[in-house]
C-alpha cells in the first residue's frame, strides 16, 4: 500500500499496518508543528496561487485592478480630503501621503478580513482533506503581500518623480525597519483575525459586526490625516493606543520624513501583537478541533 493517514484519538492501533503519518489532536493548545507546516508547503503554494487567480477570475482587467484600485482611491482622497476638507499632509505631496497610507491600511484590512473569515470560507475544504489549518491565515497574508508589493511599486514611481522635481521628501535610516514593521502589522492582523474567525464559526453575525469595525477602524488610524493634527493630548494618547498607529506613523517617518517615530510606542505595538497572536493561536487551536460540527 502507499501512504496512509490514520486519524487516531491517542489510542494505539491494534492492526499491523505501519502508518507513515498519524494525525492526532493537539494536547497542548500552544502546539505549533513547524515540520508539519513544512511538509505541506506545496499545498500552501497551491492555495496562494488559487487565491490569486480566484480574486480576479472572470474580470476584464485581471491583476491590473491591483494598480487601478489604489490610484482611484488616491484621486478621491486628494480631491475630497485635500481639496474640499483641506486636511494638511505635513508638507508631503498629497499623492505620496495618501498612496502610502492607503497601501499600508489596505494590506492590514485585507489580512484582517481574509483571516477572520478563514474557517467559514474554507469549511468545504477543511471537511474533505486534512492539512494544518493555520495555512489559511498564512495564505491570506502572503496573497495580500503580493498586492502590497505592487502598490508600493506605484508609490516608488511617484516618489522618484516628486524627489526629482524638488519636493521635500526625506528618507531616514529607520527605513531599514520597513520589513519588520510590515511583519508586525501582518502578525497583528493575523492574531485579531484568528480570534474573530474562531468565534464566527458559531456566531455568524459577528462577521457583519467585524466588517463594520474594520470600516470604522481606519478613522482612528492616521491614514487620511497626520497625527500632527491631533493636538488634544488625551485624544492623541487614545489614538496612539491603537497598535496600528505607531507602525504606520513609523513607516511614514522613515519613508517620507513626516510623522512620529517612537521606540516606546513601537515596543507597545510589538507587545500587543505578541499578546494578540498568543491568544489567537490558543483559541484557533481549541476551535479547530470541533469547528466542523458548528460551522
Amino acid at each position: 500500500m502507499g501512504n496512509h493517514l490514520s486519524f487516531s484519538m491517542g489510542q494505539t492501533t491494534t492492526d499491523n499496518n505501519q502508518w507513515d503519518i498519524v494525525i492526532t489532536p493537539k494536547a497542548n493548545l500552544l502546539a505549533f508543528d513547524w515540520k508539519e507546516l513544512w511538509r505541506y508547503r506545496d499545498m500552501f503554494a497551491l492555495f496562494v496561487l488559487r487565491a490569486f487567480r480566484v480574486a480576479y477570475k472572470q474580470t476584464i482587467l485581471g491583476p491590473l485592478w491591483f494598480l487601478i484600485t489604489p490610484v482611484l482611491s488616491v484621486i478621491v482622497y486628494v480631491a475630497v480630503f485635500g481639496g474640499i476638507a483641506n486636511i494638511p499632509t505635513d508638507g508631503i505631496p498629497p499623492v505620496l501621503f495618501y498612496l502610502l497610507g492607503i497601501s499600508l491600511w489596505g494590506y492590514f484590512a485585507s489580512c484582517l478580513s481574509s483571516t477572520s473569515n478563514s474557517f467559514v470560507t474554507n469549511a468545504d475544504v477543511f471537511g474533505k482533506v486534512y492539512f494544518p489549518r493555520i495555512i489559511m491565515p498564512l495564505v491570506a497574508v502572503t496573497v495580500n503581500l503580493l498586492s502590497l508589493a505592487i502598490q508600493l511599486g506605484i508609490f516608488l514611481a511617484f516618489y522618484i518623480y516628486y524627489a526629482a522635481t524638488g519636493s521635500e521628501v526625506a528618507v531616514h535610516w529607520q527605513i531599514i525597519l520597513f520589513p519588520v514593521l510590515i511583519l508586525i502589522l501582518a502578525l497583528f492582523a493575523v492574531g485579531v483575525g484568528m480570534i474573530v474567525s474562531s468565534f464566527t464559526t458559531k456566531y455568524r453575525d459577528l462577521q457583519i459586526v467585524f466588517a463594520k469595525v474594520i470600516t470604522l477602524w481606519v478613522y482612528i488610524t492616521p491614514v487620511i490625516y497626520p497625527m500632527s493634527m491631533v493636538t488634544n493630548p488625551k485624544l492623541h494618547l487614545a489614538m496612539s493606543l491603537n497598535p496600528v498607529t505607531p507602525i504606520i506613523e513609523a513607516i511614514k517617518y522613515s519613508v517620507l520624513g513626516a510623522g512620529e517615530f517612537s521606540w516606546l510606542w513601537l515596543g507597545y505595538s510589538l507587545v500587543m501583537t505578541l499578546i494578540t497572536l498568543f491568544i489567537g493561536v490558543v483559541i484557533f487551536n481549541k476551535v479547530q478541533k470541533s469547528f466542523m460540527d458548528t460551522v
